[in-house]
């Protein structure tokens, strides 16, 4: 392979929701439309698909106009969220800076057993078409502890959240007790995507951020770090 062959694709994506500019990503160029559906239910435009009225894609550019329920629309604008910079791709708003403004639910399920889960993974790697010819791609999946059942690589480890779980929202998958696969650290952003979502447990090879695991404890989530080799190490819900 030469130098040239040897990178990963990034481009820059738009999306306005009811004609008002919201959002740009730097993304890799493929499941586009699971990245925008994703990414509006992790900021809470939308709650399931019933909630978007439309997505239009430019036929010119990379981008999409997205309408949603005006009154959803309203609550998050009404937020004033602050733009911070976060610890990867993308940017996020300030209230994932306090766990405690998160509703306390109880536990949400459990991981499945650690051969399991390293099987889990390896179909993960397995799949990862960019990641065998370049390296420099994320991925994640959901699962349902038997198989994988959504699968998206992306330059950005949040994107590829975002794209799994719009293509679940799509497909009219209920994410309700999933569980979600991540190749790079658990950030707080991963873990409020993932509370958002109601999903049982975020696993990766990696570690979580302290973020991440206030976000999880407070919202019945298990996190488990370093889940393909070694002892993995759970973060169980509502332990200190």
């Amino acid at each position: 392979m030469t130098a040239e062959h040897a990178v990963v694709e990034e481009v820059s994506v738009w999306l306005e929701v009811n004609d008002e500019p919201t959002v740009a990503w730097m993304c890799t160029p493929d499941r586009l439309e699971e990245l925008a559906v994703g990414w509006l239910h992790g900021e809470g435009y939308v709650r399931t698909l019933a909630d978007l009225r439309g997505l239009r894609p430019c036929a010119t550019d990379l981008g999409f106009w997205a309408e949603v329920d005006p009154d959803l629309a309203a609550a998050v604008r009404g937020e004033n969220r602050k733009r911070v910079l976060a610890s990867g791709c993308g940017a996020v708003t300030t209230m994932l800076a306090d766990p405690a403004a998160l509703a306390r639910t109880g536990r949400r399920g459990d991981p499945p057993p650690t051969d399991r889960l390293r099987a889990l993974f390896k179909e993960l790697f397995a799949q990862g078409a960019r990641y065998q010819e370049t390296g420099g791609i994320h991925a994640a999946a959901l699962t349902d502890g038997a198989a994988l059942l959504f699968h998206a690589e992306d330059i950005g480890r949040h994107n590829a959240v975002d794209k799994v779980i719009g293509a679940a929202l799509l497909a009219k998958r209920p994410l309700p007790g999933l569980g979600l696969l991540v190749t790079g650290r658990i950030s707080g952003e991963l873990a409020f995507k993932g509370a958002r979502a109601e999903i049982a447990y975020i696993a990766t090879p990696s570690v979580p951020s302290t973020l991440a695991v206030g976000i999880a404890r407070r919202t019945g989530m298990v996190l488990v770090g370093r889940a393909v080799s070694g002892a993995p190490h759970l973060h169980q819900p509502g332990t200190a």
